[in-house]
């Protein structure tokens, strides 16, 4: 089943979109918005489906799907925490600034806790005051769960999934040290991120869904040339249901939490990167500075994961950055 929420209001019009991404239709009279529809998922869940099986048959009126039109799958969260889930990335950045890794990121999940009232929709800019602050995209496959017990162990967690999407968590490169120094984490560094066109529940991935891991490369392109298509099942040290029983530990987590994979990466860097970070620390380290900008104003990202056949999954997160133009 595939889910898409229609730029309305804050929360956006839940509607139900074909498996194609060619065709959809409404869903509001089954809940109005993906939030709602979360909140009282094993209700609604069945109802979303036979709508979904209705419009896979041409069994109900459909309108022609255009992610122009739609916000991210959930237009603000109760609760976004991005994880590190590819240690092998952390190890690389380290390395490039000349600093050792502890033992213990190779069994205790890097996390943080992000904005999440205001992310963009996929095919919306990326406004930034400046491009000093080095704005940079990290192409990421999320989760979105139903509600989570504290103390939930991974081998319960997988259980309370209920979507993946994918996410370009936008960074400031430049920003991040200064805050990192204070000892305090990260919020200036980490502005607005932004989500799939449509959010999938894990029966649409198949074989391809297994081990709590997406195992399809993740693509991007920045202006239109390949930047890295890693695959998201490879190298992954902590698989979903480990990143959501770590940040389970100490709380319960709220139906509609999305949960982040980090930068995907892989070993054999044959295959690229999913962040400008990742490019330029390679590049440190084969030739001592890295040659390679952080994002400009006119840059085009897009983010998107394909099947077997070529076939879009989850539609493509498609962005530009512009200058910031405060509201008179």
């Amino acid at each position: 089943m595939k889910l898409a929420s229609l730029k309305k209001g804050r929360d956006g019009e839940l509607i139900v979109v074909s498996r194609d991404l060619t065709r959809h239709c409404g869903a509001a009279d089954i809940a109005p918005s993906l939030q709602a529809a979360l909140d009282d998922w094993e209700t609604i869940e069945p109802r979303l489906r036979a709508r979904f099986n209705a419009l896979q048959q041409g069994e109900v009126t459909s309108f022609p799907f255009d992610p122009g039109e739609c916000h991210s799958p959930l237009p603000r969260a109760y609760h976004w925490a991005d994880g590190s889930a590819y240690v092998n990335h952390v190890e690389l950045v380290r390395k490039a600034r000349g600093v050792e890794m502890p033992e213990s990121f190779w069994t205790d999940p890097l996390m943080y806790q992000g904005g999440s009232d205001t992310f963009l929709a996929p095919r919306e800019n990326i406004a930034m005051a400046s491009t000093e602050w080095g704005i940079d995209f990290e192409a990421e496959v999320a989760v979105i769960t139903g509600d989570v017990p504290m103390g939930t162990d991974a081998e319960k967690a997988g259980g309370h999934i209920r979507l993946l999407m994918l996410v370009n968590d936008v960074s400031l490169r430049n920003l991040i040290p200064g805050e990192l120094a204070k000892g305090f984490g990260f919020y200036q560094s980490k502005p607005s991120s932004a989500f799939s066109p449509v959010a999938v529940t894990p029966d649409e991935l198949g074989h391809r869904w297994r081990d709590g891991k997406v195992h399809l490369p993740l693509h991007a392109r920045l202006n239109g040339e390949k930047i890295g298509s890693p695959n998201a099942g490879v190298d992954m040290t902590f698989n979903f249901p480990q990143l959501i029983a770590h940040a389970a530990k100490s709380r319960n987590l709220g139906a509609g939490t999305i949960i982040g994979s980090g930068t995907v990466s892989n070993v054999d860097r044959s295959s690229g990167s999913c962040c400008l970070a990742e490019v330029r620390m390679l590049e440190m380290i084969a030739d001592g500075k890295p040659s390679t900008p952080f994002m400009q104003f006119g840059d085009r990202i897009e983010i998107a994961m394909y099947d077997e056949m070529d076939a879009d999954i989850f539609g493509t997160i498609d962005q530009r950055v512009v200058e910031y133009v405060a509201p008179q």
